[in-house]
């Protein structure tokens, strides 16, 4: 079976070949660590990572890159705002991404490369432009001369006027051309800055990334993935600085974007009030159920995000736990998913349809009637999670991370079935019948097994 990804560039499905199936490359455009990351800063962080595994599992070595920008005027804004250091705010929020993420199943990346440890590198690259007749300095700033490249607007498919009108573009006076972006800019004495040809100043957003995907996988990678956002201008941008930079070699062979989030069908924005964090989900839900709903749509397709689509994540993953609870005395056969399953995610990463066919794999563990067939189906089930990032914690910790956040006084529960055991031993039914009631207006389910009697929280 052949990988099938939709390149945004040609606007086509393309089956993937590696430049070099013994090092493949990936770059996905990382967080602004200044704040915490809202769901729908998420989604590519968790999409991308269902393509790392999947990559991984079919190639010897996969170098996956996603950058943190740690260098940026929201980043000096929030320091000011707090009489913080910078570093203090971009380590904090560093470090609370890498958490977040992690709680989402998602696997680190290969390289997390920092914005500010590369200013030496964006300054060789910005010298190249210079150099190449495709940029300019201008009153301490050095900007790209878009009207040079000729492919520029190929990805976002929008003709120059659009491209004005669309990102707000600043028409200062140094600017040769509206179009042309920053790529080096002049800092004040209270701003962060470095020395450079041009004088004490910073990066521009764009130059970072092409800077960070030069040095760390080349000066041609075969994926470079992001939000839909990031079209245009940022991936713009880096595809013609990074294609100048290098006499017209390709910069990426193939883009991927995912669609957009919305909070209960609306656009979310800080004035609607309806963003929502990552850090904060995690306090009421648990991390995985979060990934799942994430997944539950195709990642091209816009997700609309509600406490339903959650809750509904939440009850399927209870479904396959209790599936695989219910086995936890045979060994699982080890195996890879299903020929479905990998066949699903090879159609351009079609979670959905993965899914239903780990729904198939449920249903099938739980009416398999031989030891050896669950086994198989055990080791299936599996397997399959774990292309998506599901289904790897023990059950008795899903369930158990499940009663520990529902407010359930697990003490007492505990209490009462021993209670309602000794009742029936006594074969005082009503008795029995009545802890039983008790137990159920907690809003706990009971179920009694050769092995003795297991609970849950009602879903």
């Amino acid at each position: 079976m052949s990988l099938i990804l939709y390149n945004t560039l040609t606007r086509t499905k393309e089956a993937f070949t590696p430049a070099d199936p013994a090092r493949v490359t990936m770059y996905v455009c990382g967080p602004t660590v200044y704040n915490y990351a809202h769901i729908g800063n998420a989604r590519p962080a968790v999409v991308f990572d269902v393509l790392f595994r999947l990559l991984t599992a079919r190639y010897p070595k996969v170098v996956y890159a996603r950058n943190y920008t740690d260098v940026d005027d929201k980043i000096n804004a929030a320091s000011k705002a707090q009489g913080v250091p910078i570093k203090a705010i971009t380590d904090k929020f560093t470090a609370i991404y890498r958490a977040d993420m992690a709680a989402l199943g998602v696997l680190p990346p290969t390289l997390e490369p920092c914005a500010t440890d590369h200013i030496p590198q964006m300054i060789g690259m910005i010298e190249a432009l210079l150099k190449n007749g495709h940029a300019y300095a201008a009153e301490g700033h050095v900007l790209f001369n878009v009207p040079s490249f000729a492919g520029y607007g190929q990805l976002s498919r929008r003709n120059l006027d659009e491209m004005i009108d669309g990102a707000r573009v600043e028409v200062a006076p140094y600017k040769k051309d509206p179009a042309d972006f920053v790529l080096w800019k002049p800092s004040t004495p209270d701003l962060p800055g470095w020395d450079s040809p041009w004088g004490r100043g910073r990066p521009g957003w764009h130059i970072e990334c092409s800077a960070m995907i030069e040095t760390h996988l080349g000066e041609t990678i075969d994926i470079h993935g992001g939000g839909h956002d990031l079209i245009f201008p940022h991936h713009e941008n880096e595809l013609a600085q990074g294609t100048c930079a290098h006499n017209g070699a390709t910069y990426a062979r193939m883009w991927m974007h995912n669609g957009f989030l919305t909070m209960d069908k609306a656009k979310m924005s800080k004035s609607l009030g309806n963003i929502v964090t990552v850090h904060e989900l995690l306090e009421s839900t648990p991390g995985e159920a979060l990934r799942w709903a994430i997944l539950s749509a195709h990642y091209r397709q816009p997700l609309d995000w509600s406490d339903e689509t959650v809750a509904q994540a939440k009850t399927t993953l209870d479904r396959a736990y209790r599936a695989l609870e219910q086995v936890t005395a045979i060994t699982a056969i080890p195996n890879a998913a299903p020929d479905a399953v990998i066949a699903a995610l090879d159609d351009d990463l079609n979670t959905p349809k993965a899914m239903a066919e780990i729904a198939a794999l449920v249903k099938a563990l739980n009416q398999a009637a031989t030891t050896p067939d669950k086994a198989r189906f055990k080791g299936q089930l599996v397997a399959a999670g774990r292309l998506l990032g599901v289904l790897q914690q023990d059950p008795t910790a899903w369930f158990g991370a499940a009663k520990a956040s529902s407010g359930v006084d697990a003490a007492e529960v505990e209490r009462l079935i021993a209670a309602r055991l000794a009742a029936r031993k006594a074969r005082d039914f009503r008795e029995a019948d009545r802890i039983r009631d008790t137990i159920a207006a907690m809003g706990v389910l009971i179920e009694d097994r050769a092995d003795g009697t297991t609970w849950r929280v009602a879903e």
